[in-house]
């Protein structure tokens, strides 16, 4: 269950098997004001719970899931296999990195920090999106359907959002997956990199993106070129808030 502090915004989670059965008000940590259970805020009736049901609320909190991680299907010879040296090896690199990044600038990001990306996208785009940003070194999670969407975002920090307009037609998916990140809090939003993948929309038209509230907008037929435009817009974002970051203390997104 997650209640919302009418106060300062907050959203509380609250373990449903520890929780009354019925009504029953809490103390805000941040604010410390009361907060009733029952009681609805203006932040929640402009989240996705304005749209109406949420495919992500309507059921009890255990039946709720994220969405999968993306994996790469390979066919993998037996011969090709890593063995045990080659798995210490793997671990030394990964040491050695963390290492060599242990006293860089802290709004660097390391490169062995990988981007966390979320596809939101009807399933004819979804394949060849989460392959081209595996491939590329990002951690993609595969929306199949609106409450995997959302309650990924719930439950994770992504860095990247990116969203189709068809994505769950019939649950209004991308009506929800906006409505979720609009009600952000502006250090939350900051860290995520919000893409629309446009049938119309030309690739990074700043002010087509400008109008749809996201941070870039790429067409579908540029799919391919996916992880080069993202790395572009990326550096141009991480520039923006440079020395934003700097003074927060915060790495490149």
């Amino acid at each position: 269950m997650i209640i919302v502090c009418q106060n300062c915004s907050t959203r509380l989670q609250i373990d449903d098997d520890k929780s009354p059965a019925g009504a029953f008000t809490i103390r805000c940590p941040k604010c410390r004001s009361t907060v009733n259970s029952n009681s609805l805020s203006p932040a929640s009736e402009q989240s996705a719970l304005g749209l109406g049901v949420s495919p992500s609320t309507e059921h009890p909190r255990y039946d709720q899931a994220t969405a999968p991680a993306y994996k790469l299907s390979t066919v993998a010879d037996p011969e090709e296999a890593p063995g045990a040296d080659d798995a210490i090896q793997m671990l030394m690199d990964f040491l050695s990195k963390g290492s060599r990044h242990a006293g860089a600038k802290p709004n660097t990001r390391p490169s062995w920090s990988r981007r966390k990306a979320l596809v939101c996208t009807a399933l004819q785009y979804r394949e060849n999106i989460a392959r081209s940003l595996t491939e590329n070194g990002y951690e993609v999670f595969l929306a199949e359907d609106t409450r995997q969407a959302v309650e990924t975002m719930r439950a994770n920090q992504m860095d990247l959002v990116m969203l189709e307009p068809q994505f769950d037609s019939a649950e209004q998916g991308a009506a929800f997956v906006v409505r979720e990140i609009n009600i952000l809090r502006p250090a939350q939003r900051r860290r995520l990199f919000f893409v629309l993948v446009s049938p119309s929309l030309r690739t990074m038209d700043a002010h087509a993106a400008f109008l749809n509230n996201v941070n870039a907008v790429v067409h579908l037929s540029d799919i391919d070129n996916l992880p080069r435009l993202l790395e572009v817009a990326f550096r141009e974002y991480n520039e923006l808030y440079r020395e934003f970051n700097q003074a927060l203390n915060l790495s490149a997104l």
